[in-house]
């Protein structure tokens, strides 16, 4: 169980979010946790790091629980060898670049940040960049410290809270 997620049933659907998706405010931040901790309890932590897409997607000020940047690593470094996780990097620089809908400006900056998370938590020869994207779009990846300056400072500071200090992209105190 992930220490970071609020604890949850084993057997919640889509659904449970679903009844909030229309307010996409605290209720289905919520929603969204509880539904990637059960995917996750489910042997599913490709779906339960989606959920944490999802979440982003809420319009909250001051949620009650931490935005799952910690949440997000922690299925990372727990990810099980025999279980599908796709490849975090690609999907989060993918996430990134093709962002849309409300407040996407802001929740492509969360998915940059995510991005290096997992760059970080991740071995880069089994979860590579998307070097093919980078080269057809004239690409330039943000660094750490471009994407810490475009999120509120609060969070900011969350995700500086969890950047490796021996990191090349890290930021020292």
């Amino acid at each position: 169980m992930n220490p970071h997620l609020p604890t949850a049933q084993p057997d919640l659907s889509p659904t449970h979010t679903r009844q909030h998706r229309d307010e996409c405010g605290p209720n289905f931040y919520r929603a969204c946790l509880e539904f990637s901790q059960s995917l996750w309890l489910q042997n599913k932590p490709a779906q339960a790091i989606l959920q944490l897409n999802k979440s982003f997607m809420a319009d909250i000020s001051e949620p009650e629980i931490p935005l799952p940047y910690a949440a997000m690593i922690w299925f990372l470094e727990n990810r099980q060898d025999d279980l599908f996780i796709g490849n975090p990097v690609r999907h989060f620089q993918h996430l990134a670049t093709r962002m849309s809908g409300p407040r996407a400006g802001l929740r492509s900056w969360r998915a940059w940040a995510c991005f290096h998370l997992a760059k970080q938590t991740l071995p880069e020869e089994e979860f590579p960049i998307d070097h093919e994207q980078i080269s057809n779009e004239a690409l330039i990846l943000p660094d750490l410290r471009e994407i810490l300056e475009n999120l509120p400072q609060d969070e900011s500071q969350l995700v500086k809270n969890l950047v490796s200090s021996d990191q090349p992209c890290g930021i020292q105190s």
